[in-house]
């Protein structure tokens, strides 16, 4: 009977998706999977399959989990709107800090591997699909509560969207200084949701 594993496997795939987080997939090695992890080479593979595999399923833990985020942070702001210039202009506030001289992970990933990489692509490809939906779901609500115009085609709205939001999340790891990355985002914000006149 196969001994059960003696470890956390949500913690260690945490550990693992980090250490490629911040040094990309080339540069981390198996010494570097094994440190983070606290496992050997044996139990390493056994659980998570080789270095590609392991990459793979940190990857996907990692878009499972901003999926989660932004379908919680788009359904649950009262007003739409708010949430929509919030998703462009969230990578420029001072609090995200050193999480924006990260960038993101899915992001960083396609750009190392995309070319080389088919199942990368494809993920890559599907993630920013299903983001697109969702933000394109809530850009119908806000056009329902009146401050989109009924006309504006929501999907392709959402890829605008999101394209700003990846575009500030870029610039800010070029090192580009706050106060400049806020007032990025703002015209970028502005320009695709202005705020409706009350007047």
């Amino acid at each position: 009977m196969a001994r059960p594993r003696s470890f956390d496997e949500k913690k260690v795939l945490h550990a693992v998706r980090d250490q490629f987080w911040d040094a990309g997939y080339a540069a981390t090695s198996l010494e570097d999977l094994m440190r983070v992890s606290g496992l050997g080479k044996g139990s390493l593979y056994a659980a998570f399959g080789d270095k590609h595999q392991l990459f793979l399923r940190a990857l996907r833990s990692y878009t499972d989990d901003s999926h989660g985020y932004l379908r919680e942070a788009l359904a649950n702001t009262p007003r739409a709107l708010d949430a929509l210039r919030m998703l462009v202009l969230g990578p420029a506030d001072e609090s995200s800090g050193a999480a924006t001289r990260r960038g993101c992970l899915m992001a960083n990933s396609t750009c190392e591997l995309g070319n080389a990489d088919p199942e990368v692509l494809a993920h890559a490809h599907g993630t920013y699909e299903t983001s697109t939906a969702l933000i394109g779901e809530c850009v119908a609500r806000a056009q329902r509560e009146g401050d989109v115009p009924a006309d504006a085609d929501p999907t392709a709205l959402a890829r605008a969207l999101l394209a700003a939001q990846q575009g500030v999340v870029f610039m800010g790891r070029t090192g580009m200084d706050t106060a400049t990355l806020a007032a990025t985002a703002r015209s970028l914000a502005d320009q695709l949701l202005p705020i409706p006149s009350t007047g």
